[in-house]
């Protein structure tokens, strides 16, 4: 069926110009509303006021009289200029006010009052002049005459004044009550136009709202579809050019896409399987030989066995410190076969070290002298293994260059680490060569295998200027600060200072408590 044309154009507009028609008409249909109850309001002030207004004129007129009274008092009693202006000012309101009274006589009870205070109002306005005449030309005989009449009439006007009033504030309070019932009313049909309008308004704005959240809701449907893998969705080719139709024909070339990438992935997938099955039959062959291979190196069992057995031999010919010795270079071995942790606390590490250090010094006599001072409590912090040996081994090496070696290996526990310092005696570290050992760490410039150990170090052209040795001990060294920032996440956990040549090297790790 084809759509009417008025919605046709709503559907290509954008959403921002349907939310700008759907609150401009809001506006204006709420203003109508205000505008139709402020009207209904000022009507029905209007009538309130046009029912008193009668009212509110006689009492000013009544006001207007006794000033003009007033006035002809002060004039005859002090014979003054002010007097005489006054009486004249208020005498000119009281005929002004005189065109608005009956001046015919009537059936009608308030208009027959209102001709009397007229015909009243003249008599009292020639007899107050007939005084003020004869007190200007000192004639007191008229004065004598007139100034009685001019009270008596005053009281009657003011007499027949109020009496009016009091008819017009009777016949204004019938009125009042008269019109209060049609001004309910209207304020009845008021507020029912105003609820209309609220409802009117609130079902154009859910029919644009719903116009604009529907295909949101739909899409919102799809798209969970696609997220649980269900791509076997209906397109929607929406023919519209808003922004929810830019939205479904952008979702539509998604769905086909996804679509034929899927396809491609079910191709590649049987290439796959193909592949993985000759790469299974290969990978069975390399395991066959790969086991034959395990089955030529020596078993850790026979190597410790036959440790023993020297162990014993030994003790049987009475040599305690060659037995001792073979025992010291067994845990040694053992340590370093049988560990499969990849950290260990570092009373273990203080406990290999000592191995070592009893092997090397059996091995160089007098010439190593090893000083230890650690305090004596216990060092649970755990730290990558194999992690003071190296450096050990390294100043042992270096130290050994000169006559005598040491060695000082001390441990102090600080507020937050446990501050480990390994130190030699011997030529100490070049600052070239000490760059080359910490700036690949600090700088990530080291290639590093699955299990995290050094398989390969950048080398410069002066690194090749180094001796076979030297570049081992660097590459041992670089090992375990490696290992050290790896797993501490942390480059302040280990420093090489400088130092003077000759003054030797020193390395300094700082564990980290509750790590």
């Amino acid at each position: 069926m084809k759509k009417p044309a008025f919605i046709k154009f709503l559907a290509d507009k954008s959403f921002r110009w349907k939310i700008m028609v759907c609150v401009i008409s809001a506006l204006v249909l709420m203003c109508i509303s205000l505008f139709i109850l402020l009207k209904t309001d000022l009507r029905a002030m209007n009538v309130i006021e046009d029912a008193y207004v009668s009212n509110a004129e006689l009492n000013s007129y009544l006001e207007v009289i006794r000033e003009t009274e007033q006035s002809m008092e002060d004039y005859v009693q002090y014979r003054t200029f002010e007097g005489i202006d006054n009486y004249y000012t208020h005498r000119a309101k009281i005929i002004e006010y005189c065109s608005l009274l009956h001046q015919n006589p009537s059936t009608d009870v308030i208009e027959q009052k209102s001709f009397v205070v007229y015909q009243l109002s003249y008599t009292y306005e020639n007899f107050s002049n007939q005084v003020i005449v004869a007190r200007r030309s000192n004639n007191d005989s008229q004065l004598e005459e007139y100034y009685p009449k001019t009270r008596e009439c005053y009281r009657f006007l003011v007499g027949q004044v109020s009496e009016l009033n009091n008819l017009l504030l009777q016949r204004n309070a019938r009125s009042y009550t008269d019109n209060r019932h049609s001004i309910s009313i209207v304020h009845q049909r008021s507020i029912a136009l105003f609820c209309f309008m609220l409802l009117l308004v609130t079902f154009l704005l859910y029919i644009i709202i719903t116009s604009i959240t529907k295909p949101l809701g739909d899409i919102s449907a799809v798209a969970l579809r696609v997220a649980e893998r269900d791509f076997d969705v209906p397109l929607f080719e929406r023919d519209t050019h808003d922004e929810i139709g830019n939205i479904c024909r952008a979702f539509d070339r998604m769905i086909i896409s996804i679509r034929e990438y899927i396809e491609t992935i079910w191709k590649k997938a049987r290439t796959e399987n193909e592949l993985r099955e000759k790469e299974i039959e290969m990978r069975a062959l390399y395991s066959d030989a790969q086991l034959r291979a395990l089955q030529s190196q020596i078993n850790p069992h026979f190597l410790f066995n036959t440790l023993n057995t020297g162990v014993q031999l030994a003790m049987m010919e009475g040599a305690d410190k060659t037995s001792y010795f073979i025992e010291q270079v067994a845990s040694f071995f053992r340590y370093n076969i049988q560990q499969q942790k990849q950290v260990a606390t570092i009373d273990e590490e203080l406990g290999l070290v000592d191995n070592f250090v009893y092997i090397m010094k059996v091995r160089f006599g007098k010439r190593l002298e090893f000083i230890k001072d650690v305090p004596e409590c216990e060092f649970t912090e755990m730290v990558p293994t194999m992690t003071l040996q190296p450096l050990v081994e390294n100043c042992i090496k270096h130290g050994l260059k000169n006559t005598m070696g040491r060695v000082e290996l001390k441990v102090t526990r600080l507020d937050e680490c446990v501050e480990i310092r390994i130190s030699d005696n011997g030529a100490g570290f070049d600052e070239d060569i000490r760059q080359r050992i910490l700036v690949p760490i600090h700088t990530d410039e080291i290639t590093l295998s699955e299990d995290k150990n050094i398989t390969e170090v950048n080398k410069t052209k002066e690194d090749k200027k180094l001796s076979d040795g030297e570049m081992h001990n660097g590459i041992g060294i670089i090992n375990v600060l490696l290992r050290l920032k790896l797993y501490f996440h942390r480059d302040d956990v280990f420093d090489i200072p400088r130092s003077e040549p000759g003054q030797g090297a020193t390395f300094i790790i700082r564990v980290p408590k509750n790590v």
